[in-house]
């Protein structure tokens, strides 16, 4: 193993606590050696466990096991919508429900991973910048690990419930003037003067890791196969690349063989990475007021955009944007054709992909995974908002 910057190609050992290239300042990346994964995987356990992020262990950056942090993150459904499908217009279509995490979002599978590293590094306090999932996930594996937990929230700008979860778990959660970009640089400027504080936002390249089980999991769960196309939501778009990387390392290991094309969905109010694509452009634009309904993906400037843009590319996928009226049409017709309650943001998959196909841009024969990120409760005021109020009185239809 190796920490690895996708700028400058600089190595460095793995026991480093860096979070950008001390060189360059480009991102970092954990590599491993395929010859090095093929000798430590148990391949008859693999093909016999449950799925679960510490199924995949051999994969992740972890030096000492003993110090695990787990809630028993991972291994969550992967539904065939058949409904859903004909609706979008696609023959096969499943969707990956990460709100069955412990605190209901994807982010539990880089925290387990993270919280590990800290307590590796030798931590006591971690910290982070969030619109909400981070915090909430954070939150809850400091107090499982015995941490301190610091956490930069946009005033104004976090769902109900997202920020529910944050306070009781003990986090000391601080409301912060700006938006989320503006709360990251607060909290990595503080972690960068306390050595004592550890950050565990989606800069930490070791949190990631944990991430990339998602694409472990949806091939280990089609029976080593490997879909078409994965859609992913992109905020700070940490996930996309995660979920990327899981398909690389299988397919270098001979597990499984190929990699789904990677498909970015943004918000119309904050795509600087759906711009970035269409352009045909290696770097974006920052979006300096992001807005949206779907508050997991109003990030104007994501910190792992560049991963994200490398990703596409390189599985020759495609990014689109969508309006909040069509997300909040995907989240009713998850819910109302599936039973799948998901965020706003988790809804942008379906919305985008509809969309993309209706474009004739996806092909309507493809087998398709969309990533549902969080839980619908996470922002239990928007589900609200947005439905039909209950009858006061009077006959029921049936």
């Amino acid at each position: 193993m190796r920490l690895e910057c996708i700028e400058c190609g600089s190595r460095f050992k793995i026991h480093e606590r860096f979070y950008t290239c001390p060189k360059c300042e480009g991102l970092l990346e954990v590599e491993f050696e395929p010859s090095e994964l093929k000798r430590k995987l148990d391949r008859k356990r693999l093909k016999t466990d449950q799925p679960s992020v510490w199924k995949y262990r051999a994969f992740m950056p972890i030096l000492d096991e003993s110090k695990i942090v787990s809630l028993g993150e991972g291994g969550t459904p992967l539904y065939r919508c058949d409904r859903l499908a004909k609706e979008v217009g696609v023959r096969e279509l499943y969707v990956k429900f990460e709100g069955a995490n412990p605190t209901g979002s994807f982010k539990d599978r880089g925290m387990t991973v993270g919280i590990t590293k800290a307590l590796e590094f030798g931590a006591k306090t971690v910290a982070c910048a969030s619109t909400g999932n981070t915090s909430a996930s954070l939150a809850a594996y400091a107090a499982k690990a015995g941490l301190r937990c610091v956490v930069l929230l946009p005033r104004g700008k976090v769902a109900l419930g997202k920020l529910a979860q944050t306070l009781v778990y003990g986090a000391q959660a601080v409301a912060v003037r700006g938006n989320f970009d503006e709360a990251l640089d607060m909290v990595r400027k503080l972690c960068e003067a306390r050595k004592d504080i550890y950050l565990l936002n989606s800069l930490n390249p070791f949190r990631l890791q944990g991430q990339k089980s998602i694409g472990f999991e949806i091939a280990d769960q089609l029976g080593w196969e490997v879909p078409d196309r994965v859609v992913v939501p992109m905020g700070n778009c940490a996930n996309i690349w995660a979920i990327y990387k899981g398909f690389f390392e299988f397919d270098a290991v001979g597990l499984t063989r190929g990699i789904p094309k990677m498909t970015g969905i943004q918000a119309e109010g904050a795509k600087p990475i759906v711009d970035a694509i269409k352009r045909g452009a290696d770097k974006f634009e920052p979006v300096e007021r992001p807005e949206t309904i779907a508050t997991a993906i109003r990030i104007g400037n994501p910190v792992n955009g560049p991963k994200a843009i490398r990703a596409i590319r390189a599985s020759k996928g495609t990014a689109e944007s969508v309006s909040d009226q069509e997300i909040i049409k995907a989240q009713k017709l998850m819910a109302r054709l599936e039973g799948i309650g998901v965020e706003p943001a988790s809804a942008s998959t379906i919305a985008g992909l509809k969309k993309l196909v209706r474009k004739s841009a996806i092909k309507r024969d493809e087998s398709i995974v969309c990533v549902a990120t969080g839980h619908m409760l996470k922002d239990p005021e928007e589900a609200i908002k947005v439905s039909e109020r209950p009858r006061k009185s009077g006959r029921i239809k049936i």
